[in-house]
C-alpha cells in the first residue's frame, strides 16, 4: 500500500490515502483508518500525521504479502520532500517578515527627503531657481519646455536649442515670458522636440519632496506619496537627495 501526497501544498489529503489503502486487508485499513481520525482530524495532512500514517502502514501490513521495499523507500522520500517544504516554507516566511522591517526603516529614512522622479509636474518656489532634465532620446535641434501653471495657462517657454541623446538640462527663474515673477504653487513641465520630423514629447524628470511612504503589502513595492503631487513607486525614483 503506497501513501501518496499532494503537490498544492506539500501534505498529503484523507481522500488520496483512502483510495490508495483499497488493496489492503481488513485488518490494516481499520487500523490506518484509526490513525487518519486520530492524526489529522479530517485537515490536511501533515509531516507527523504522515509519519504516524508510515509506521501505522508498517505495522499491519500482510506478513505473507510484505510491503515492497522499493515502495517503503518512495514513501520515506515523500517524507523527506514534505518536510523540506515545510521548513522552505517556514524559511521564506522569515525572509518576507525581515524584508518588511527592512522596508519600515527605509521609509522612515525617506520622509522630508527630496527626489528626481519622472513627472511633468512640480511644487515650485519661485523664489529659488528650479532645475530639471529632458530626456533626449537622439540628438536634436529644437528643444523646448512649455512652463504651464494651474489654470493651464502657459507662462514661459524655455528654449533649449540644440542637444545631444542624454538628459538635457534646464532652469527656470520663476518669471513669466514678460520677465514677471511668478507666485509659487504646482507648474506643468511639457518639453518637446522634433524628432525624424515629428514634433515628439519627451518625458521629464523633476523634484520633488517624500512627504510620507506607504509600505508595499504582501511583497509589493514600496510607494513614496510626493508633496502636492500624489504617489510614485519607489523603482522610479531617478535620484535621492537631501
Amino acid at each position: 500500500m503506497t501513501v501518496s501526497s499532494t503537490t498544492s501544498s506539500g501534505n498529503t489529503t484523507l481522500d488520496t490515502i483512502v483510495a490508495n489503502s483499497k488493496k489492503a486487508t481488513t485488518g490494516s485499513t481499520d487500523a490506518l483508518g484509526n490513525a487518519i481520525s486520530s492524526a489529522a482530524g479530517g485537515q490536511t495532512l501533515g509531516k507527523d500525521a504522515f509519519l504516524q500514517l508510515l509506521v501505522t502502514q508498517l505495522k499491519n501490513q500482510d506478513p505473507l504479502n510484505p510491503q515492497d521495499n522499493s515502495a517503503f523507500v518512495a514513501q520515506l522520500a515523500q517524507f523527506s520532500s514534505l518536510e523540506g517544504i515545510q521548513t522552505l516554507n517556514t524559511s521564506v516566511n522569515n525572509i518576507a517578515g525581515s524584508f518588511t522591517s527592512s522596508q519600515a526603516l527605509q521609509a522612515s529614512s525617506m520622509v522630508g527627503r527630496s527626489v528626481i522622479v519622472p513627472t511633468t509636474q512640480a511644487v515650485v518656489d519661485t523664489s529659488k531657481t528650479f532645475s530639471g532634465t529632458a530626456v533626449v532620446p537622439s540628438s536634436v535641434s529644437d528643444a523646448t519646455v512649455k512652463i504651464t501653471d494651474s489654470s493651464g495657462k502657459v507662462v514661459r517657454t524655455l528654449t533649449l536649442g540644440s542637444e545631444p541623446a542624454g538628459n538635457a538640462a534646464f532652469t527656470w527663474d520663476g518669471k513669466d515670458d514678460s520677465g514677471t515673477l511668478l507666485a509659487s504653487g504646482t507648474y506643468t513641465f511639457n518639453a518637446a522636440a522634433t524628432i525624424s520630423g515629428t514634433s515628439t514629447a519627451l518625458t521629464t524628470n523633476l523634484p520633488a519632496t517624500v512627504s510620507s511612504v506607504t509600505l508595499g503589502q504582501n511583497g509589493g513595492e514600496m510607494m513614496l506619496n510626493l508633496a502636492g503631487l500624489g504617489s510614485i513607486a519607489l523603482s522610479k525614483v531617478q535620484t535621492i537627495g537631501l
